[in-house]
């Protein structure tokens, strides 16, 4: 008990610190530019400064697959059609694009454009459209990773599409157990070095008691989105529970889902439905931003930018306010609303 009541203290004084942002800070853009200078890719830092207001302004997350210089000097000067297709809404880690297997797609800024990996499955070199990704990352705070390729990525570039096993959803039930000594350790820190910390002690107090290990799915708010969360110990539980599905659903399985699907959540009554619309996927209209950040065979986890707010009951909203989205047991409508600071 002494120890569950340090990790929501450190929980609290985590949320407190952090403040929240609705973009790519130019400070992030600005150390991005200057390490990919630094590291000789000098055209794409000279194209980043003057395109990451068009491509980036409405992302606070971003993957950049960046050409070297000679690649741009036989290219020519892109154009912008071009640059979209090196440029995700979406932070992919290495860890994550190693873990998606061939044929999986990678959205690109143009809602109507995806790249492909393909990865062959004996190899441990990466490829998407059939370029490689050179080493490991040339940037990475957690919000955006750039990545070194061999080349351009071809517009053109088409595979036969490659038929995904659906994910084993059908059992997405949520249970209960005594407390045990099963062990989020590696996740836990993998949320903290990327900024999640306040997910990480979530995970970490053992809230729901696995007795055996579990099957999950956790989206994350990064700690800037938490500091409105703060004070209200006794909430933390549902805060959490909102955000956890009992069942796992890797980037590949959402990509493959039917739009607009709904998954009981942890907290009894609460659902999350995933939407897509070109390349933005969101769940209860809040866009994921990290797929993948964590994975494993029993549990993923995705960065979103956003709380999942509590839905407010139709009658406390007025007219033309919210979609509906969501009924109770007893069978009232709920509608979805900006999340509420003052809930906690």
């Amino acid at each position: 008990m002494a120890m569950q009541l340090m990790m929501i203290l450190t929980a609290a004084s985590v949320i407190t610190i952090f403040h929240r942002t609705s973009a790519l800070p130019s400070e992030t853009l600005t150390n991005a530019a200057d390490t990919l200078s630094n590291s000789g890719y000098v055209a794409m830092s000279l194209t980043l400064n003057l395109v990451s207001n068009v491509l980036l302004s409405h992302h606070n997350s971003a993957t950049i697959f960046t050409p070297p210089d000679s690649s741009f000097a036989d290219y020519g000067q892109p154009s912008l059609s071009i640059l979209e297709l090196h440029f995700s809404p979406m932070a992919f880690s290495l860890y994550s694009i190693r873990s998606l297997p061939f044929g999986t797609k990678i959205p690109t800024v143009d809602s109507d454009t995806f790249l492909t990996v393909t990865t062959p499955s004996s190899s441990d070199q990466i490829s998407i459209n059939n370029v490689k990704i050179v080493g490991s990352p040339i940037f990475d705070d957690g919000s955006l990773i750039v990545f070194g390729i061999e080349n351009f990525f071809d517009p053109n570039f088409t595979i036969p599409d490659t038929p995904m096993p659906a994910a084993s959803l059908d059992h997405c039930t949520a249970s209960f157990g005594d407390y045990s000594n099963f062990s989020f350790h590696a996740s836990a820190n993998v949320l903290i070095s990327r900024g999640y910390s306040v997910m990480a002690s979530f995970l970490n107090l053992q809230l729901l008691g696995f007795l055996n290990q579990p099957t999950l799915t956790v989206f994350a708010p990064s700690d800037e989105v938490m500091i409105g969360f703060s004070g209200r110990f006794p909430d933390y539980q549902s805060l959490f529970y909102r955000h956890l599905l009992p069942c796992k659903i890797s980037w590949r399985d959402l990509i493959n889902v039917d739009d607009g699907i709904s998954f009981d959540t942890y907290l009894e009554g609460f659902k999350i439905t995933i939407n897509r619309s070109g390349g933005t996927f969101k769940v209860n209209e809040v866009p994921i931003t990290f797929p993948d950040m964590y994975y494993s065979d029993w549990i993923v986890i995705h960065g979103i930018r956003d709380v999942l707010s509590l839905p407010k009951p139709v009658d406390e909203v007025s007219d033309g306010e919210g979609d509906p989205f969501d009924e109770t047991p007893s069978g009232r409508v709920l509608i979805a609303s900006a999340p509420d600071r003052s809930e906690f």
